[in-house]
């Protein structure tokens, strides 16, 4: 399988031209799944041709403005058309608050269900093909960053083995490839792992902001396909930095080596830097681990495992 991430926004404190606040989209399978939803997340949504009715699950990290300001926007957007399935919002147990808070003083009209999702440290959502946990950060308030990972999948079926071994066509050749033990007619039993290859690995998301720098995240996102994180400050502001629980690109960097994911992508920049000053940013990460990308809004990146 493969996934699709989308860079929303990527500035931090405020929104810039041409720099939206933090957000994030991730694609699977058709379904679309929001981390974070700052001011001007509709916009790069129209922008990227997003179709926003699929959101069907928003993950917040906490309640700062720059991070929850576009959603009360979202969510009297996907009133305009019939939606039968219910929207799962993630994230601190103020943001309900302040999602009723919204919908009562706004008169919002929503014509779907909204179930919110407390999120604690672990697995807050799995299904058979995935698991999103959310890991603990260290921030102002209560911060949470999530990782998305798609579970690995039965290697390939070897349709010569099978009919090598006269296995007939048809449902035993599903359940080997379920992971399932059959019995032939002359009472051979065959195992999976006689006609399957070897096991083929999900692909990794990591989306981590508004932290101070600790050592556990790098076990939470480690073998990440793709780990979005912030590089708010240059390596000069690493008191800022420490000060106001955010991290410099250079800690990014030392997560994503020590992590071992495959690329980094910076996120949440501080609105002090220019775009042409961002560069240092990247220059000072790259100098620990090398495959960095300087995120713009709108970037994109498709995750496939070659397995």
């Amino acid at each position: 399988m493969s996934l699709e991430v989308f860079v929303l926004g990527t500035s931090g404190m405020q929104p810039l031209p041409g720099r939206f606040l933090t957000s994030a989209m991730v694609r699977r399978e058709g379904e679309l799944f929001l981390f974070d939803c700052g001011e001007g997340t509709q916009v790069s949504l129209k922008m990227l041709n997003l179709h926003w009715k699929r959101i069907n699950r928003i993950f917040i990290s906490h309640m700062h403005a720059d991070h929850v300001t576009g959603l009360p926007g979202l969510l009297m957007l996907s009133s305009q058309v019939d939606r039968s399935e219910p929207l799962y919002i993630y994230g601190p147990e103020k943001l309900k608050d302040y999602i009723d808070a919204n919908r009562r003083l706004l008169d919002m009209y929503i014509n779907y269900e909204i179930k919110f999702v407390k999120t604690e440290p672990g697995i807050v959502l799995e299904t058979d093909q995935y698991t999103v946990e959310a890991v603990p950060l260290l921030h102002t308030k209560p911060c949470m960053g999530y990782v998305m990972k798609e579970k690995d999948r039965p290697g390939e079926f070897n349709v010569d083995k099978a009919k090598e071994l006269n296995i007939p066509c048809g449902p035993m050749w599903g359940r080997l490839q379920k992971g399932q033990d059959i019995e032939l007619e002359d009472g051979t039993v065959i195992h999976p792992n006689q006609v399957l290859g070897p096991q083929r690995h999900g692909v990794k998301f990591s989306y981590i902001t508004d932290t101070m720098y600790m050592g556990h995240i790098a076990r939470h996102v480690q073998d990440s396909d793709l780990l979005l994180c912030e590089g708010m400050f240059s390596r000069d502001l690493s008191q800022d930095a420490y000060e106001k629980k955010h991290m410099t690109s250079t800690q990014a960097a030392m997560i994503a080596r020590d992590s071992n994911s495959k690329k980094l992508g910076l996120i949440h920049y501080s609105p002090r830097y220019t775009d042409k000053e961002l560069q240092i940013l990247k220059e000072e990460a790259c100098e620990v681990f090398e495959n960095t990308v300087l995120c713009k809004d709108r970037y994109s990146f498709v995750l496939n495992n070659p397995d």
